[in-house]
């Protein structure tokens, strides 16, 4: 019946004033008690001295919670602090009435009023008892009685150690929701079979199914903050087999004033199972490299783009100018800066493959650094549309570059990326006949750094596994994977923006920087842990399906190509790649014919110059493998185009 009033009840708070009247009758109670028990048990005391200590007893404890302030808190969040505060508050009654028994001896204020010293020692005693007492015996109850109106999480918590300790205090003292602590599970031999506050540390090995399903335990959380990658994606992987809800407590520098809450603890994502290590960047290069500095960032309102615009945002930039054709999602970033209180920026909607808008703005704005992020990237879809993939990955990047030089920006930072590494698709030819072209740029000229940074697959980006999984999860599957051996290189977006700025730089001009994408990861091993983070199970409840390699798709992607090796940098996570001595000259002079060949729209043709470029790129599953035959297809007036001056011809003869 009392789960009918409840509901209702809880929500209403005890006044402070009726708090405090019943604090001032338990020192008066107590006050009485201890007389009773210093006579035996007894009413054989003189009752007039004591009607006269009592209401003076009570005027004083009256004055002592009002000067302390314990009356003002919550009675069902009682804490350390509200202890502390009724400890102040009877040590205050003590003193007082000490002070005033002594006082009374000499001036006679109350005539009688003698207090001994053992009845203001024990009165202490007893008030601290039966206030601290009524205060956690009330919240202990109020938790009792709601647990039976909400469901009950049974959890154990991975770590005995100073974040464990704090998230079992912040889960127990939580009234909001209803949370046993079951165990602590703890490697450390020293800790298993001891107990904090009650609750017993086991070992891992004792948890199992059976241990599971005694204790109905339907949630861990893990709570350990200096653990491998490698050992947490073990131990989370054997604990996801047997208990359905695996969470995680944030790093310590994510605390909110050095304390854990609830809502801080969430569940496991794919991305702590990855063996990423933090990054360490150097922010005081960084800072005197973009300080004071105008930057403009292309394709900011993409993943990448986005994201190297926030951290630049950090920086005390000049201006900060981002160009996106993507209106929707640039307005967006715009409002998400202005909110955070941004205001030295630009959004400017533009194409990159429009070269006279793209050479105004640089010539309006000046930047100091470019980072060109804009990019078309989806491998199956470039593979069926070539033109569009030459247009903005290579023409845009072109228009881009050569606008740099024309206009003496310091530093132009080339986002590119590991499919450009020996290319089996368009996509990835594109990308690296681009460094190419820019590659030549540096040779030539000594106004403008041009600087490459490579790495492979960014968790979460547009159109990434990870988003197109979950999507997939949230219908009910399957999970689709191309080829149950395909393997990735992944990094976070943030770690990749920080890597792509860091090496910024320390380019100087010609390099092409390879990113430490760590250890190759299966898509389907990914998929399964997708399903499992989702506290489903494979393939009871969730399949994997194999639907085959997409047009233009590896087995396995690379960092480096044939011919190529890297060197250190003082960053252990960039490296230099060494790359092979190229003819730019005329590879530069086919890149160019290339942008205007485009006009033709033809793709056998397209593809085939772009193999010409990119000798080492072989198709793969693909409608161009026809083309690696080395069948010369006939191009009309090739030689007449080669030989056209492309800085005089209008915009539309390269669109």
């Amino acid at each position: 019946m009392i789960n009918n009033y409840l509901p209702g009840i809880q929500l209403k708070y005890a006044s402070k004033w009726l708090i405090l009247l019943i604090d001032v009758l338990t020192v008066m109670f107590t006050f009485f008690l201890v007389y009773f028990i210093r006579f035996d048990f007894t009413l054989n005391f003189n009752f007039n001295i004591f009607l006269l200590e009592l209401p003076v007893i009570g005027g004083i404890g009256l004055i002592s919670f009002l000067l302390v302030g314990s009356h003002k808190g919550i009675i069902r969040y009682t804490g350390f602090k509200d202890l502390v505060n009724i400890s102040l508050a009877v040590a205050l009654i003590s003193v007082i009435t000490s002070t005033l028994v002594i006082f009374n001896k000499n001036f006679e204020f109350f005539p009688g009023l003698t207090i001994p010293k053992f009845i203001v020692i024990m009165h202490a005693f007893m008030n601290f008892v039966f206030l601290a007492g009524t205060r956690l015996l009330f919240k202990t109850m109020y938790k009792y009685i709601t647990s039976d109106i909400r469901e009950c999480r049974r959890v154990l918590i991975y770590g005995a150690g100073d974040s464990g300790i704090m998230t079992h205090n912040a889960l127990i003292n939580s009234m909001k929701q209803n949370v046993k602590v079951i165990a602590f599970i703890d490697d450390d031999k020293v800790k298993i079979g001891n107990s904090i506050n009650g609750t017993p540390i086991i070992s891992q090995s004792s948890i199992n199914e059976s241990f599971v399903e005694k204790y109905k335990v339907n949630e861990v959380i893990i709570a350990i903050q200096n653990i491998s990658t490698g050992k947490l994606r073990t131990n989370i992987d054997r604990l996801m087999d047997i208990v359905s809800k695996v969470n995680i407590v944030p790093p310590v520098d994510q605390w909110i004033n050095g304390e854990i809450k609830l809502n801080q603890i969430k569940q496991v994502q794919l991305e702590d199972l990855l063996e990423r290590t933090p990054i360490n960047i150097n922010n005081k290069e960084l800072m005197r490299e973009f300080d004071m500095k105008t930057i403009m960032v292309t394709g900011a309102a993409g993943s990448i783009g986005s994201e190297i615009t926030r951290q630049l945002s950090k920086f005390k930039l000049k201006r900060l100018i981002l160009i996106d054709l993507a209106e929707s999602p640039l307005y967006d970033l715009q409002q998400e800066l202005k909110q955070i209180g941004i205001n030295n920026f630009e959004a400017i909607v533009s194409d990159i493959r429009d070269q006279f808008s793209i050479n105004n703005i640089i010539e309006q704005h000046k930047p100091d650094i470019i980072f060109h992020a804009a990019a078309y990237k989806h491998v199956p879809l470039m593979e069926d549309n070539p033109y569009e993939a030459v247009k903005i990955n290579i023409m845009g990047t072109r228009n881009l570059a050569n606008a740099a030089i024309r206009n003496k920006v310091g530093k132009f930072v080339f986002i590119s990326t590991d499919k450009a590494v020996n290319p089996t698709n368009v996509m990835g030819a594109t990308k690296r006949a681009a460094e190419i072209y820019i590659g030549s740029l540096q040779k030539e000229n000594r106004t403008t750094k041009f600087i490459t940074t490579r790495f492979g697959n960014v968790l979460g980006s547009n159109g990434s596994v990870i988003p197109l999984f979950r999507k997939q999860l949230e219908k009910g599957g399957p999970l689709t994977v191309t080829h149950q051996d395909v393997t990735r290189y992944f990094m976070t977006i943030p770690e990749a923006s920080e890597l792509v700025l860091e090496a910024g730089t320390m380019g100087q001009g010609g390099e092409i920087f390879i990113f430490d994408m760590g250890e190759s990861v299966k898509i389907f091993d990914l998929a399964k842990n997708m399903i499992k983070l989702s506290g489903l199970r494979y393939p009871e409840d969730i399949n994997i399906e194999i639907t085959g390699l997409r047009p233009g798709e590896k087995l396995y992607e690379e960092l480096l190509a044939n011919g190529e090796n890297t060197l250190p940098t003082y960053h252990e996570k960039i490296m230099i790649s060494k790359v092979k001595e190229l003819q730019y000259e005329s590879l530069k002079a086919k890149i160019e014919a290339l942008c205007i060949i485009n006009l033709f729209n033809d793709k056998d043709i397209l593809v085939s110059k772009l193999k010409e470029i990119v000798p080492e790129y072989i198709s793969k599953n693909s409608t161009f493998e026809k083309l690696d035959s080395r069948v010369t297809i006939k191009t009309p007036n090739y030689n007449i185009l080669q030989s056209l001056n492309f800085d005089n011809l209008n915009s539309r003869n390269l669109l």
